[in-house]
């Protein structure tokens, strides 16, 4: 499998992560999908072997605990919504959120609205719809860099209008393989 284009500072391009986020979320059912995870179990499911992705709430508040392998970069929305350009925008006018790393602030980046390619099952909860299909995706995000093992807190907070996230993660970060 080939590696995700990338930016000069190293983080995977704004539309294909959103892309390829959209379909992790989107490639499963309510029942096992990571955006209702109410503990962590679910954080492994189907990650892709380049990045580990993490998940917000569809609103409201979880406390996560999950266990990452050593190596890979994480990527989570603070807020997120996928649409269309009109949705986008006035989801981005109002959006604002927090991101604290072991109690570190981390500013998350602005991704105002990216055409994508998004693949979902059917019965996904998220997108609704099944099948492949474009859509219009925006957000605040971050892109963390390779944490060292161990012990991490992960802080999320975003907010658009009346829609609000709020999400605690325990990271475990896997011992190197070398």
């Amino acid at each position: 499998m080939s590696t995700a284009p990338v930016a000069e500072n190293g983080k995977i391009l704004s539309a294909e992560l959103q892309g390829r986020w959209w379909t992790w979320v989107a490639s499963e059912p309510e029942t096992t999908n990571p955006v209702t995870d109410t503990n962590g179990s679910r954080c492994g499911r189907n990650q892709p072997p380049d990045v580990w992705f993490l998940a917000g709430t569809h609103g409201g508040r979880a406390v996560r605990a999950c266990e990452i392998p050593n190596g890979r970069p994480i990527a989570v929305p603070v807020i997120n919504l996928v649409g269309d350009d009109q949705s986008c925008a006035a989801f981005m006018g109002r959006a604002q959120g927090t991101v604290a790393l072991d109690g570190k602030p981390v500013k998350p980046e602005t991704y105002e609205g990216d055409s994508i390619l998004v693949e979902g099952v059917q019965d996904n909860q998220v997108t609704g719809e099944e099948g492949r299909f474009t859509a219009t995706a925006c957000g605040l995000w971050v892109q963390l860099p390779l944490l060292a093992p161990g012990a991490h807190s992960l802080r999320i907070h975003g907010q658009s209008g009346d829609f609000s996230v709020d999400v605690d993660y325990v990271l475990t970060v896997g011992a190197s393989s070398a």
